[in-house]
């Protein structure tokens, strides 16, 4: 019987050497991130306006691929919810995107509520956990999710210049970091790797 050529542990291996290969990409990657991040946090206007228009041009991106795919749809029925999806999607990407003040405005909005809803639901199921261990960590989490929301709700719309941008920053940072520290992690072990006479990592 014939064997296999190599074995998932091998081929994971190969994967794991390639990827250490490549750990300064990992670092650099990650001070990237973090620049970016810290220049949003200085400029949180113009990180809130990006924010804005990204998103109004994936909605636009996947109005028009829900146009295309109404296309390809038989029935009648289903062409026309499909079209009419996409449709929507398209028009309210074009609005965020030709006024990204008003769509700041309005994300802010629903961010400020979706945290809201989130801290009640969080509070509840801590409750609901009693007597178990650590309840009351979800309930403290669940009440500064509610807390954040309310002051979102609370400052708005005046806070929609800026929430959005420091979401951003605080995101690309916290991403840069990790992404940093993954790629010195990657470099440690495989600096730190034994060596078989070969020259290759036992």
């Amino acid at each position: 019987m014939a064997t296999p050529s190599s074995t998932p542990a091998s081929s994971a291996t190969d994967a794991l050497h390639s990827i250490r290969a490549h750990w300064g990409w990992f670092v650099a990657l990650g001070i990237a991130f973090i620049v970016l991040g810290a220049i949003a946090l200085a400029h949180v206007l113009v990180a809130t306006l990006a924010s804005v228009l990204y998103v109004g041009a994936l909605m636009v991106v996947a109005g028009v691929v829900q146009v295309i795919h109404a296309f390809r749809v038989q029935t009648w029925g289903r062409f026309f919810y499909w079209l009419l999806a996409g449709l929507l999607y398209v028009v309210a990407g074009g609005l965020v995107m030709y006024n990204p003040l008003l769509g700041a405005s309005v994300f802010t909005l629903l961010i400020g509520v979706a945290l809201g809803v989130e801290g009640i639901f969080r509070i509840f199921a801590g409750f609901g956990a009693r007597p178990g261990s650590g309840w009351g960590w979800i309930v403290v989490s669940g009440a500064v999710t509610l807390l954040l929301g309310f002051i979102i709700m609370a400052h708005w719309p005046v806070n929609s210049l800026y929430v959005l941008g420091i979401f951003l920053g605080i995101d690309l940072v916290f991403n840069g970091v990790g992404t940093l520290m993954f790629g010195l992690a990657l470099h440690g072990k495989d600096t730190g790797a034994p060596r078989t006479s070969h020259g290759a990592a036992a």
